[in-house]
């Protein structure tokens, strides 16, 4: 019997920390053959060349240059059908039977269109979601188009992902893989953590991860500013910091951290990547996670800690009662961080439920690549539910 080939294609940091566990069910699967393709900001320096942390865990079966010289909007989509083009070569190459794909990159979708007119089944990790601030939004909702298989993270977003013409028995709902990796991953120890960063938590810290909110009427560095500000009230807490993606506006984002840090030496720290152990283990150690990435709404949650999620960047996700949603607005965030230490929301952060908490996800995602006939995902057809509606 032929060995099932599974490409699972990576561009970023933290989409590496979702997928890894689900990379190991697959390959320890005597029927399946894993492929790993490894692309977008893992390969830059400015990055981190995250792509040397993948080495320590898996074979790269082949490395994709995503060329970029700026985040300016022309610069990227020019980009983005480059790394098409070296994607459809790469992928023609391996010839694999299903291409995995997580979330709503740009650098993703890329990938995506290369498998899909290559006749590859590609199987969608997080679709359904909403993100109105963000031009993720649609490309997330493109990739779901392009994709025949389907894992959610909450019945919600599979009720969407049939809502755009999914077929309900490719849709399934298995929860969010970040979350179950929370109850796997041995946590460093707070001694541990601060030797690895070379620095000293206080009494009271913030972990702050802030991306570009592309939709926003505000420039980056405006939306960035106001949030520097408001931790400038705040002269007893210790930040860390975790930079910024390749969206456009990112480097202004990451240069004005660079600034930030350098002048408040005695209590911060930037890093380009903090990877996923030191990254979860300082959610562990921090009062509240600040800023506006999914991994605010999806994976903090579980920690018991409060969410400061900044703007409309991650508007329209189910949300925990942990999170505090407040406008790009400086005494916003300043009243948001001040509610963080209050002792009554302290004692309700630990009745706080993860809606995002599934069961046994990476090994259902798994099951489900081994075993769906490979036919049934080559054509698939649209399915509408008001026709279906009417049959009944």
């Amino acid at each position: 019997m032929n060995k099932r080939k599974i490409c699972v294609i990576t561009t970023t940091r933290a989409e590496y920390g979702l997928l890894k566990p689900l990379m190991r069910e697959i390959q320890k699967d005597d029927a399946l053959i894993l492929q790993l393709i490894v692309s977008g900001t893992h390969l830059s320096k400015e990055y981190g060349k995250t792509f040397k942390e993948i080495e320590n865990d898996f074979t790269i079966d082949a490395k994709v240059p995503f060329t970029c010289n700026s985040d300016a909007k022309e610069e990227l989509s020019c980009a983005m059908a480059k790394l098409q083009c070296e994607m459809t070569q790469t992928l023609d190459q391996l010839q694999p039977d299903i291409v995995v794909v997580l979330g709503d990159r740009y650098e993703i979708l890329g990938c995506a269109l290369a498998a899909f007119m290559l006749q590859i089944p590609i199987a969608h990790i997080h679709g359904g979601e909403i993100t109105e601030g963000a031009i993720d939004d649609a490309i997330r909702h493109s990739i779901t188009k392009l994709s025949a298989l389907h894992f959610t993270s909450t019945e919600v977003y599979r009720q969407r992902a049939i809502q755009l013409g999914e077929n309900p028995q490719r849709v399934l709902n298995v929860g969010s893989l970040g979350v179950e990796n929370i109850k796997k991953i041995q946590l460093l120890s707070k001694e541990a953590l601060e030797a690895s960063m070379n620095f000293h938590l206080g009494k009271k810290n913030l972990l702050v991860t802030f991306h570009p909110q592309t939709l926003s009427n505000l420039a980056p560095k405006e939306q960035f500013q106001r949030v520097l500000k408001a931790l400038d009230y705040f002269k007893d807490i210790k930040v860390i910091f975790t930079k910024a993606n390749a969206d456009a506006g990112g480097k202004i984002i990451n240069e004005m951290i660079d600034s930030y840090v350098e002048k408040n030496r005695q209590r911060c720290v930037a890093f380009a990547s903090l990877g996923q152990l030191r990254y979860f283990s300082a959610i562990k150690y921090v009062d509240a996670v600040v800023g506006n990435s999914s991994s605010g709404i999806l994976e903090v949650p579980s920690f018991h800690k409060t969410t400061i999620n900044i703007g409309e960047r991650q508007k329209g996700r189910v949300q925990a009662d942990s999170v505090i949603t407040c406008i790009i607005e400086t005494h916003a965030i300043k009243t948001a961080i001040e509610k963080v230490y209050d002792e009554r929301w302290q004692q309700d952060l630990q009745k706080i439920h993860n809606p995002y908490e599934g069961t046994q996800t990476a090994s259902s995602i798994k099951e489900s690549l081994k075993n769906t006939p490979l036919n049934e995902l080559k054509y698939k057809t649209f399915y509408d539910i008001e026709v279906e509606n009417a049959k009944l």
